[in-house]
C-alpha cells in the first residue's frame, strides 16, 4: 500500500504546477502551486518588490483566526486567495 503524504510535509514538489495568486503582507503575489515551499513564496514576494527577505518568518493565515508558521523548506498547498504574513525575525507583532 503506498504511503500518503500530507501537504505540510517537508520534501519534494511533484506534479503539474501552475501560477496561483496569493497575498503576502496584503500584497498580491503569484507563486507556482498548488504545492510550493515557504522559500518560494518569499522569493516570489521579493520579486514583486515586497521589502522582505528570505530570513523573515512566514505565517499562513488560516480560517477562524488561526495561523501556521511555514518554514523555508516546508511544502504546503496553496489556493487562490491564500494569505500569508512575512515578519522580520525581531518583529513581535
Amino acid at each position: 500500500m503506498p504511503e500518503e503524504k500530507t501537504g505540510a510535509e517537508v520534501g519534494t514538489i511533484e506534479g503539474e504546477r501552475h501560477l496561483v495568486k496569493v497575498s503576502v503582507n496584503e500584497q498580491p503575489v503569484e507563486v507556482l502551486g498548488p504545492r510550493t515551499t515557504g522559500l518560494e513564496i518569499k522569493e516570489a514576494a521579493i520579486s514583486v518588490g515586497l521589502q522582505i527577505d528570505v530570513g523573515f518568518q512566514l505565517i499562513e493565515e488560516l480560517p477562524h483566526g488561526r495561523t501556521k508558521v511555514v518554514g523555508n523548506q516546508d511544502v504546503i498547498e496553496v489556493r487562490p486567495g491564500s494569505r500569508f504574513l512575512a515578519l522580520a525575525p525581531d518583529d513581535n507583532s
